[in-house]
C-alpha cells in the first residue's frame, strides 16, 4: 500500500484529508514543517501533501529541505494552500513542490493528482 504523508496544522483539514485517503493509502500525518521533515526522513512516504502555512517551519522551507536531501528528493510533494493568489503556485514550484492544489480541496482534483504521481511509472 502506498504511503502518503499529510503535513497540515489545522486538525479539521488534516482529519478530512485522512478520511478521504485512508481506504486506499497508508496515511501518515505531521502538524508542522519540522515534524514533516522528520517524518519524511524516517518514514520515506511515496508522496507528501504539504500545507504551505505551517508553524515552526513553513511548507515552503520544509519542501526545500526535503528536496535538498538526496535520499528524499524523488518524493513528489503536492502543495496544499488556501493562498490561491496569483504567483503562489509558481512560488510553491520554485520551492520544490511538484504540484499544487488550492483549498478548499476538490476531491476529484486531489485524486487525479495522486494518481498522476502514484500510478504513473517513474520517469
Amino acid at each position: 500500500m502506498k504511503r502518503i504523508l499529510v503535513v497540515e496544522d489545522v486538525e479539521f483539514n488534516r482529519d478530512l484529508i485522512v478520511q478521504l485517503l485512508e481506504d486506499e493509502y497508508e496515511v501518515l500525518t505531521a502538524t508542522d514543517g519540522a515534524e514533516g521533515i522528520r517524518r519524511a526522513e524516517h518514514d520515506r512516504p511515496d508522496l507528501i501533501l504539504m500545507d504551505l502555512s505551517l508553524p515552526v517551519i513553513d511548507g515552503w522551507e520544509a519542501t526545500r529541505r526535503i528536496k535538498a536531501e538526496a535520499a528524499l528528493k524523488h518524493i513528489p510533494i503536492i502543495a496544499l494552500s488556501a493562498h490561491a493568489m496569483t504567483g503562489d503556485e509558481a512560488k510553491a514550484r520554485q520551492s520544490g513542490c511538484d504540484d499544487y492544489i488550492s483549498k478548499p480541496l476538490d476531491e476529484d482534483a486531489l485524486f487525479a493528482k495522486l494518481n498522476k504521481y502514484l500510478l504513473s511509472p517513474p520517469g
